[in-house]
């Protein structure tokens, strides 16, 4: 049987209009607040998606290089001039590899010049130490001097940036065929436009450029008619005045198709000549110039020239840093939270310990690389940048935060496994060790791994114990000089040329894979032995 509605004066307040209200202001902030949480949210993930495209869109261009192919014979007299197939001595022979290179290079573009300058510049097609693989392969297989062989070396970094749509900006033209060719190559040639629309979208294109200009800089403009490059001088109506630049050495025909290529930056302030860029473009017309995968982003060490460069020297120095640390820091770690957790009594003294560990947890990390300095380098006498003593210091570092983590997942274990443990007749050791610390393991590792992600991203202490300086060799132990990728990704950040930047945006990327690892594993770890009570 239904009960009676009650009245309105057995209701109450709970009724009342005010109270109404109230509970409509609660539901309201309740609102709110989720509303707020999913601003927060997507706030950091908008932030995250925008960091994660700026890193990619930058380092999309240093997972690729483009290389020019050789078709040389190595003459024994350049690449083993002593004539005794010793392979240090053909390894360490760059500037025979070097000239052999230049020489057949320059047979292509410039035979015959004497001119110093112009044959630097077209020697600035590669860089010096580019041959090295040359030599190393060379070394290996002596048998191959006297032979004709195709090698591949990495163009030099500002034209590698320009194929890749950098150094200037620019704008390519059909101009049509041409109708009239007057002068000479040496002297410069005037050359008559049968199309005036296509002359006309050349002006246009040097006056856009120049609008946008500043200072004394000039938009350029390169002329090709047919397999020759020229340079734009002057155009008058459908006639432009041109000089030579590169390639065939003919006058080109009338009828030749002609095409522009319009740079909004003059010459003078590119780091690419305009004879540069006629000869890549010839090269590349002619299959010489292709784009390979980067695999000396891996591969190599770091290098002075960022087309050679390469992080591997820094990959495995990370290894035996991380190696250090783990050594140090989570055996000394768990061993010292059981400890105060499980077996410490409970006095100032203890209390004093786990303050001072919670504080050590926060303070910067640049104190622990003073610290370092101070202790391992100028007391004990330990060697500068070594992954020993950075692993020392990071061990120092991640130590309280191990200890911490421990302790927590220690904590979580219901005091009841201890109390059964004992009543069957376990020590308290027993106890602890096994079944306490195996139930908590869980948590212990998924701490340590924590830390240690935070000690490889770490920079500022390495930076003071030396591991800064250059390093060309992948060490073979904790005790050889050494950097880790923390510090690379800082010195190339630092770097003058600007093919620097897709340098530093892939190295942050290999770190980025190495960090999601570890806490990847963390995260498999807990899954698979997390127990719920």
């Amino acid at each position: 049987m239904n009960s009676p509605a009650p009245s309105p004066s057995e209701k109450g307040s709970f009724g009342s209009a005010a109270a109404m209200k109230r509970l409509k202001q609660r539901h309201r902030a309740e609102m709110r607040f989720k509303l707020y949480g999913q601003l927060a949210i997507g706030i950091a993930i908008v932030a995250l998606v925008t960091l994660l495209i700026s890193i990619f869109g930058q380092a999309s261009s240093a997972f690729s290089r483009n290389v020019l192919t050789f078709d040389v014979r190595l003459d024994a007299e350049q690449v083993d001039p002593s004539g005794e197939r010793d392979p240090e001595a053909i390894a360490r022979n760059v500037s025979g590899f070097n000239l052999l290179l230049q020489d057949n290079l320059a047979e292509d573009f410039l035979p015959g010049e004497t001119d110093r300058a112009r044959l630097r510049e077209l020697y600035g097609m590669f860089t010096r130490l580019a041959v090295l693989p040359i030599a190393r392969k060379t070394a290996e297989n002596p048998e191959i001097i006297g032979t004709g062989q195709e090698f591949r070396v990495a163009l030099a970094d500002d034209i590698d940036l320009y194929l890749k749509g950098g150094v200037s900006e620019r704008k390519s033209l059909k101009l049509g065929e041409i109708q009239d060719v007057t002068g000479t190559l040496d002297d410069g040639i005037d050359v008559t436009f049968a199309d005036m629309k296509a002359v006309e979208d050349l002006r246009s294109a040097l006056e856009t450029f120049r609008e946008r200009s500043e200072g004394d800089n000039q938009p350029a403009a390169l002329i090709q008619l047919g397999e020759t490059w020229f340079r734009l001088q002057d155009i008058d109506g459908r006639t432009a005045s041109l000089t030579y630049l590169a390639g065939a050495s003919t006058m080109p025909a009338a009828g030749t198709n002609a095409s522009t290529l319009v740079l909004e930056q003059s010459e003078e302030n590119r780091t690419v000549s305009d004879r540069q860029i006629a000869w890549t473009m010839l090269l590349k017309e002619d299959g010489r110039v292709k784009s390979v995968f980067n695999t000396s982003l891996f591969s190599h060490s770091d290098s002075t020239y960022p087309e050679l460069a390469g992080t591997a020297a820094a990959v495995v120095g990370s290894l035996w840093t991380m190696l250090v640390t783990a050594l140090l820091a989570i055996p000394v770690g768990i061993f010292a939270a059981v400890y105060l957790e499980e077996f410490a009594t409970k006095n100032r003294m203890t209390d004093l310990i786990e303050v001072n560990i919670n504080n050590l947890a926060a303070v910067p990390s640049i104190v622990f690389g003073l610290l370092g300095a101070a202790v391992f380098i100028n007391f004990l006498g330990l060697p500068r940048s070594v992954p020993l003593v950075g692993g020392l210091v990071l061990g120092l570092l991640v130590l309280p935060t191990v200890i911490i983590a421990s302790r927590a997942a220690l904590k979580a274990v219901p005091p009841s496994i201890r109390d059964a443990a004992l009543g069957v007749g376990a020590s308290q050791t027993q106890a602890v060790f096994h079944h306490v610390v195996p139930l908590a393991a869980p948590g212990i590792l998924t701490g340590s791994i924590i830390g240690m992600a935070r000690a490889l991203g770490e920079t500022a202490p390495l930076l003071l114990i030396g591991m800064v300086a250059f390093v060309a060799e992948v060490p073979d132990g904790p005790t050889d000089e050494s950097t880790v990728l923390p510090v690379l990704i800082y010195k190339w950040s630092t770097g003058a040329e600007r093919a620097w930047e897709p340098q530093t945006a892939a190295a942050i990327i290999v770190l980025l894979v190495f960090l999601v690892l570890m806490n990847l594993i963390a995260i498999i770890l807990r899954r698979r032995f997390e127990r719920r009570w």
